[in-house]
């Protein structure tokens, strides 16, 4: 039997928390934008259809084109007339097509913000050693000639900084270039030969952040860019001064976390 979505405080409607995934190549990025797809958009068009209402979706953050999400956190106020959640989900997941799947919606708090609420968020980039026909168009090939060991000291030096401005986009509408990272390491994938994923995680990120901190990482790995180097690009708080920004097919969105919310077990604890 269908479970309905409960109401809020306000009769006219119901916020709730999606948990999704996407496969970001089909996608000019999360954000709503004239003149491209985007997720954000195909949600917001298949949670109308369904309602019969215009609904807003707010995600947790903003991935860049060709980014994937191995789970993204969103919200929406929804309409108390409204289809039960299971069948809403049924229906979401049939419009959205074969590249964003919606796991699940959650009734929570009428304040409670996908965004502004989260308290870090964890990125993975994959890169392989070897070729892999099952993974080709997921991940980076590197080759086989990196030095793993070495970035990962650079990559140790990133939890100690807090001006990322170095590895932020040109003329970005960020208000700030401080984020503090408690994470970031390369590591063997287990079960692909040659895998490897770089992962780090902050309480938020920048645009264009990740890969333009793994492109100067991998020019620590090929020796183009010793350790003191690194410090120094770090220190120039200067774009122009890291490396190139990697291919987003490789890099996902892969956690998002809450004090109130657990996004792989759909569980909300009332804030």
């Amino acid at each position: 039997m269908d479970t309905p979505i409960s109401t809020r405080n306000d009769p006219a409607s119901a916020r709730c928390f999606l948990t999704l995934s996407y496969r970001g190549a089909p996608f000019h990025g999360w954000q709503v934008q004239p003149g491209a797809v985007s997720v954000q958009q195909v949600i917001e068009e298949s949670l109308s259809k369904l309602t019969g209402h215009r609904v807003a979706v707010v995600g947790a953050g903003r991935t860049d084109a060709g980014v994937n999400a191995r789970m993204m956190v969103a919200h929406a106020d929804l309409p108390e007339s409204a289809p039960a959640a299971d069948a809403l989900l049924r229906g979401l997941n049939a419009l959205c097509g074969p590249d964003i799947a919606i796991h699940s919606l959650t009734p929570v708090h009428p304040d409670a913000h996908a965004r502004f609420d989260a308290t870090s968020r964890t990125y993975r980039y994959y890169a392989l050693e070897r070729k892999n026909p099952f993974f080709h168009w997921l991940a980076w090939q590197c080759g086989p000639r990196l030095d793993f060991e070495a970035m990962n000291a650079a990559a140790a030096m990133l939890t100690e900084v807090s001006d990322f401005a170095s590895f932020a986009k040109l003329h970005s509408d960020a208000r700030t270039t401080i984020c503090r990272v408690s994470h970031a390491r390369w590591t063997p994938v287990e079960g692909i030969p040659g895998g490897w994923a770089f992962e780090i995680t902050a309480d938020r990120f920048l645009r264009n952040m990740v890969r333009a901190v793994v492109g100067t990482l991998v020019e620590v790995g090929r020796g183009k860019l010793s350790l003191d180097g690194f410090a120094r690009v770090v220190e120039a708080r200067d774009r122009c001064a890291a490396g190139t920004s990697m291919p987003p097919q490789a890099l996902y969105l892969w956690d998002v976390t809450y004090p109130y919310f657990d996004a792989y077990t759909a569980k909300y604890t009332s804030q």
